[in-house]
């Protein structure tokens, strides 16, 4: 089973590892988004997961919203890898397989009987 790395998921430590970009977005909106640096980007270094936040006016808003989906990303990659359990062979699909496999060995007797009389 592969191993996946934990990551912090305390906000304190969290905080410590995010490189936090404000920037203007784009779309509409006017002035009020043209003129002021309000969504947020954040950046954690050690899984290098990138959120993005815009929809507010408030850049603080914006921080908690992006914050909490990198939370939610992190809580995600943290849980363990469920073990894949193989579907059954149908018996259909048994009976097909085996019935080619006689078919192959009767071609491949022939085959070896032709060869026999002329050598």
């Amino acid at each position: 089973m592969p191993h996946r790395q934990k990551f912090d998921t305390d906000p304190k430590i969290l905080k410590k590892q995010v490189v936090i970009e404000t920037y203007r977005s784009s779309g509409p909106g006017g002035q009020r988004k043209n003129k002021v640096e309000t969504a947020v980007r954040l950046s954690h270094l050690p899984s290098g997961i990138t959120v993005v936040a815009t929809e507010h006016r408030s850049q603080a808003e914006n921080r908690r919203r992006a914050f909490e989906r990198l939370l939610k990303r992190l809580t995600k990659l943290n849980q363990p890898l469920r073990r894949r359990i193989p579907t059954p062979i149908p018996q259909g699909a048994m009976e097909k397989r085996i019935e080619e496999k006689k078919m192959r060995s009767r071609k491949k007797r022939l085959r070896q009987k032709e060869s026999e009389d002329w050598g």
